[in-house]
């Protein structure tokens, strides 16, 4: 009966699909939608205006929990998946990299540096940009949103529809707009 259930439960296991994502060698993980470029923010902003997407830059760290549940549970998601694809261009750092990065502002520093200039204190942090970065300006001076931390489905489906949609330019704050999407009625 043993040898039974030993086989039923390995049949389940190899039959459910792995929903876990390729770590880099820098402990990152590498889904098929991130972009590799060299992290000079103007030249990443400049592709993704030509390809008709946003910049979005993805602040992570190895061994991050937060990081693992957004890749394994929610950026998975297809409607999740479909709006990152098809609206934008994901730059991903590393918080505690030496990877070198250039900011707007023409500022070159490490990934670690650049991620304590821009004030990102938290694992995974969501930045994104507008369309245009005003001569002089950071990517933390520019940013249309900033998000850390790990968030549901609901949530972050609803901060890529509205950075997407230009929410920020209605005057209606994310939070409201999350708000109606749970509760329409409200």
């Amino acid at each position: 009966m043993k040898t039974l259930r030993a086989i039923a439960a390995a049949l389940i296991f190899a039959a459910t699909p792995a929903l876990a994502v390729e770590l880099g060698d820098d402990g990152l993980h590498k889904p098929d939608w991130l972009r590799e470029t060299f992290k000079d923010l103007r030249e990443d902003l400049a592709e993704a205006n030509a390809e008709g997407k946003r910049l979005m830059i993805i602040i992570e760290q190895r061994g991050c929990i937060y990081c693992t549940k957004m890749h394994e549970e929610v950026f998975p998601v297809p409607e999740i998946d479909a709006l990152i694809r098809e609206t934008y261009f994901v730059v991903q750092m590393n918080l505690f990299g030496d990877v070198e990065v250039t900011d707007f502002d023409g500022t070159v520093l490490p990934e670690k540096d650049m991620a304590a200039r821009w004030g990102a204190l938290f694992t995974p942090t969501l930045i994104f940009l507008p369309e245009e970065v005003p001569e002089g300006q950071t990517a933390a001076d520019s940013a249309v949103a900033m998000m850390p931390g790990a968030f549901g489905k609901g949530t972050t489906e609803a901060l890529l529809v509205w950075v997407r949609d230009h929410g920020y330019e209605s005057g209606e704050h994310f939070q409201k707009f999350l708000a109606s999407r749970v509760n329409p009625e409200g």
